[in-house]
């Protein structure tokens, strides 16, 4: 769900009861897992499901350094826009930016937290680092 001509990946997210503390306010761990889902799906959409670059390459990405800073609290039934970023590249990590903001048709998008995650990539069967297959680092750029 990107913006044409833009290299920022957007993905909504709705906040459910699970998402959140007694309080109705979304736990702040949460965010990471917003945060995956959207690089989850900005890879899909760049052509690499997970399970299918596992399967065919026999490596995966795994988060190696993460940084959230949170603004404001999103709470039950929120509508979110996370997004998805590449900030540098190289053949064996990427660092992502990533947001996420509340939408809401009557309101301008209001930054609720934002982060940046470093992944690296490794031998699925070994977790020793190796080198990002080409046609992924490709479809970055």
């Amino acid at each position: 769900m990107s913006a044409p001509n833009s290299s920022v990946f957007e993905h909504p997210i709705r906040i459910y009861w699970e998402d959140t503390d007694a309080g109705g306010i979304v736990f702040y761990a949460n965010y990471l897992k917003f945060f995956e889902r959207a690089r989850t799906e900005w890879l899909r959409d760049l052509g690499f499901g997970q399970q299918v670059l596992r399967d065919e390459s026999g490596g995966m990405f795994v988060v190696a350094e993460t940084a959230v800073k949170y603004h404001s609290p999103a709470r039950l039934d929120d509508t979110l826009v996370v997004t998805a970023e590449l900030q540098t590249g190289g053949k064996a990590s990427l660092s992502i930016a990533q947001r996420a903001y509340l939408r809401s048709p009557d309101q301008a998008d209001r930054l609720l937290a934002e982060g940046s995650i470093r992944l690296g990539w490794v031998d699925s069967t070994t977790l020793k680092p190796g080198r990002i297959p080409a046609p992924v680092l490709e479809a970055l750029k």
